[in-house]
């Protein structure tokens, strides 16, 4: 016998099941995310490690934005305490800038008296993974393996991701001072964007032999805190 067609109506109902339980996953799934965005940003792991590295942010020819400001105190107070003998900037720069975010980095923390001997610069990284890339490959040219990553709450989990993908052993020591995680709008947008920016990573970025291939990166990442360096 022939199986009878279904109907427009038992189609319909059907579609309507497969929307609901993919809608159901996609919100169990972002809740789950959402959780562990907020657990990790408030755990602290500061400890003895090889280097502090301090995620770049806005910056306005050499003049820090308050997140970059909030992250760059927050490394230099962790470098002051002795956690670690170096402390690594990052970031570029967008067209027009007349400098990147690691050298505003670098000039901020010698004028508050970080020894100029112990910044390095990635300074070409456009995105939080191409700096993770670049700072793999300075912790491989001065043989460097832990590794204490700054930057704000909201933005820890994707670090340590990317990090420990990347071959560095690493934790975490968030800022607490950072206006994107303590002004209300700023904070919902710096979810939503840690929210889409972990899928994209998760599902497009993400290479399984990653820490193989940072070496690559290295020719981009700057090793030495030179005053005469170009940026």
């Amino acid at each position: 016998m022939t199986k009878p067609r279904l109907t427009l109506g038992e189609r319909l109902r059907d579609l309507l099941l497969i929307v609901i339980v993919f809608a159901l996953g996609a919100g169990a799934l972002t809740a789950f995310t959402t959780f562990r965005i907020w657990q990790v940003g408030h755990q602290d792991g500061r400890r003895s490690v090889d280097a502090i590295v301090v995620l770049g942010a806005a910056q306005y020819n050499g003049r820090p934005s308050g997140a970059l400001a909030a992250r760059l105190d927050h490394a230099i107070e962790l470098y002051k305490d002795g956690v670690a003998p170096f402390l690594i900037t990052t970031g570029g720069n967008l067209p027009g800038d007349l400098t990147t975010e690691a050298e505003t980095g670098r000039r901020y923390a010698m004028a508050r008296g970080v020894p100029e001997s112990a910044i390095l610069m990635e300074n070409t990284g456009h995105s939080t993974l191409e700096s993770i890339q670049h700072v793999r490959a300075i912790f491989d040219a001065r043989n460097l393996h832990t590794a204490l990553f700054v930057s704000d709450r909201s933005h820890m989990l994707r670090i340590l991701r990317v990090a420990q993908d990347q071959g560095i052993e690493a934790w975490s020591s968030p800022t607490d001072t950072s206006p994107d995680d303590n002004v209300q709008d700023l904070f919902y947008k710096s979810l939503v964007h840690e929210l889409g920016a972990m899928a994209l990573y998760v599902l497009v970025n993400e290479d399984p032999d990653s820490a193989g291939a940072a070496g690559s990166a290295g020719g981009a990442a700057s090793t030495s805190a030179s005053p005469s360096a170009k940026h």
